[in-house]
């Protein structure tokens, strides 16, 4: 899906491909068409059925996993998804924490933006946010998107909630100028913000076919995994700031 070139798709809104269109262009119109129709069940932040399996040696954590579908899971098994095994590495290493799945199949940065407010609930105490691809695979200008993310990003600072921005790539039939002006939204709004960033997202599973769906784009089993385990070191920093501002919350109350 990413670093490699592909034929991009006709037109938006989006239409089933012409019958000259390369393999690779019918995947990603039929990835993003599939994006658009489908919706994918959101666990609210509020809700608290991960809650019960949750370990008991302190105050739990919630963390909100803010994404599209390669949060929500698309095409694997419940359980499988990226928040679920997160969490189970997590607790693997003794942490006490409850990653919350807030992905929506075919988000864009501006869908997530318009359902920010009622995504992320008041009891979440940090947020991993992982949007962009979708606007990547449009086209969609690289301005807008560094728009949307900056205003979700000053949303969450404004609630005092610690951040980890995942980075994305464009795909590079977009051009190069078009890749180095989306690549660098993220690392710059991670500055601007002062917010942790995993660069990027699919890191070690974009383009390999072990370990994607056979659409291409999104990753199965094997490759969820391999994305938890690179982006744990992050999430492991993201709750020790939230320990410290529990910390700081106690300290003022006292």
């Amino acid at each position: 899906m990413f670093g490699r070139k592909m034929k991009p798709p006709r037109s938006v809104p989006l239409r089933l491909p012409q019958s000259h269109m390369g393999m690779a262009a019918v995947l990603i119109n039929l990835a993003l068409i599939t994006g658009l129709l489908i919706t994918t069940v959101v666990t609210m932040p509020g809700a608290h059925a991960q809650d019960a399996a949750a370990p008991q040696n302190g105050e739990i954590i919630r963390v909100v996993a803010f994404g599209d579908s390669l949060t929500a899971g698309y095409g694997l098994k419940p359980g499988q998804a990226f928040p679920d095994v997160l969490q189970m590495a997590l607790r693997s290493r003794g942490h006490t924490v409850a990653v919350i799945n807030a992905g929506v199949s075919g988000d864009t940065t501006a869908a997530g933006l318009a359902r920010l407010d009622w995504a992320i609930g008041e009891d979440a105490d940090a947020v991993i946010v992982e949007l962009g691809a979708n606007d990547a695979l449009r086209g969609q200008s690289p301005d807008e998107t560094r728009a949307n993310l900056d205003k979700i990003l000053q949303r969450l600072s404004a609630r005092g909630l610690p951040v980890l921005l995942a980075g994305m790539r464009a795909p590079e039939n977009w051009g190069s100028d078009y890749r180095d002006r989306f690549n660098a939204v993220f690392n710059e709004l991670a500055a601007k913000h002062g917010v942790l960033l995993y660069p990027f997202f699919l890191d070690g599973v974009a383009t390999d076919p072990k370990l994607n769906l056979s659409d291409g784009l999104h990753p199965n089993p094997r490759g969820v995994s391999i994305i938890a385990a690179g982006i744990l070191p992050k999430v492991e920093d993201l709750l020790a700031r939230v320990r410290a501002r529990r910390e700081v919350q106690t300290n003022a109350a006292r």
